[in-house]
């Protein structure tokens, strides 16, 4: 006799054996199915990481080699600024794959995300700029080199925004998010440290004028120089 059977009979022993190894199977099952997942999710984390990495440090490149020295750039702005020159501007946002995987961007490590979209943003804007640009040149030269000086300082500040964001997806892919948040503190640390140095030197300066500056207030309000 079986141990059970004084308190189960044999059909209901094989019904609870049978449930059993139901119940194990959708366990196994169901972690199988999270390992299947996971591994997918990685391997288009990091393909669309790499996949935004070409795109960004080629318009980075690009945009080095656009941004003018700063007299070419006072030159460009001066001819604007005459009406008899409409700059060449590019039209489109260099963004065809950030467009494509805007929709899973989400599965990205959240220390990655914010630099990406930045950037991004600031293409969009130079996009924009440049459209308005070319067009109030052709009839208000004056404020077409306004927003050219706009457009070359966006320019310049996409260029540094796009670098970052080189420099954190590169990270990420070699050592993943904690790699990525480990170079952020290192630079907040760097600028808490530089404004430490700077700090007492612009602090002094700025009692010496403001103490230069009531001396000169107490002086002229007594007409005879006391």
């Amino acid at each position: 006799m079986a141990p059970l059977d004084a308190y189960l009979s044999p059909q209901l022993q094989q019904a609870v054996v049978t449930g059993l190894f139901v119940a194990v199977g959708w366990i196994v099952v169901a972690a199988q199915t999270r390992r299947r997942d996971a591994i997918l999710r990685r391997t288009r984390e990091g393909d669309i990481q790499r996949a935004l990495l070409a795109e960004i440090r080629a318009h980075v490149f690009a945009l080095e080699q656009q941004v003018p020295l700063p007299e070419d750039a006072e030159t460009l702005i001066a001819r604007i600024g005459t009406g008899d020159f409409v700059p060449t501007l590019p039209q489109h946002a260099n963004d065809r794959i950030f467009s494509a995987v805007l929709t899973d961007i989400h599965i990205l490590p959240a220390p990655v995300i914010d630099p990406i979209v930045l950037y991004y943003r600031l293409l969009s804007i130079m996009a924009a700029l440049a459209s308005d640009l070319r067009e109030i040149a052709k009839t208000d030269g004056h404020r077409a080199a306004q927003m050219m000086a706009d457009y070359l300082s966006l320019m310049e500040e996409t260029r540094d925004t796009g670098l970052h964001a080189v420099r954190v997806l590169t990270e990420c892919l070699r050592g993943g998010p904690v790699a990525v948040e480990r170079i952020l503190d290192d630079d907040d640390a760097a600028v808490l440290a530089q404004v430490a140095q700077h700090l007492p030197a612009e602090l002094a300066e700025m009692r010496d004028r403001l103490t230069a500056r009531d001396g000169v207030s107490s002086r002229s309000s007594d007409p005879r120089g006391r």
